[in-house]
């Protein structure tokens, strides 16, 4: 597995009553919900280095500093873009953005260990007892 600095990915997430802050259960208004872009940013991040990672490894969410910086309405499209900028061992930095339009709605420093699927589900189902 190469993990190199410089990969990229996007997405789009379609605001609808499902991913506004007053069905999540994070806001009041019916708004982009933070979670909701937060799941965009960790989805970007995810899928630029999934196709580069060994079978049976993924990556799992470790550190979210996220800034939402601007209300989006129901109806509108934010398109999330990240970068990996930093690969530390097994810790993958990235810096990500999204927006609506030209319109800059949330930025993040967000990082990911890169992780065995088997291994880590295990140690996780073992705290059932």
């Amino acid at each position: 597995m190469e993990i190199i600095t410089g990969l990229k990915a996007k997405n789009e997430t379609y605001v609808d009553e499902k991913n506004v802050a007053c069905a999540m259960g994070s806001g009041s208004l019916p708004v982009f919900a933070t979670p909701a872009l937060a799941a965009a940013m960790e989805n970007a991040a995810l899928t630029s280095v999934q196709p580069y990672l060994d079978e049976g490894y993924t990556t799992v969410g470790i550190k979210l500093d996220l800034d939402h910086v601007a209300s989006t309405p129901t109806g509108m499209t934010v398109v999330t873009e990240s970068e990996l900028v930093a690969v530390e061992g097994k810790i993958l930095t990235f810096k990500i953005e999204s927006r609506v339009g030209d319109e800059l709605v949330g930025t993040c420093l967000h990082k990911r260990a890169i992780v065995a699927a088997d291994r880590f589900l295990k140690k996780a189902e073992a705290k059932r007892g």
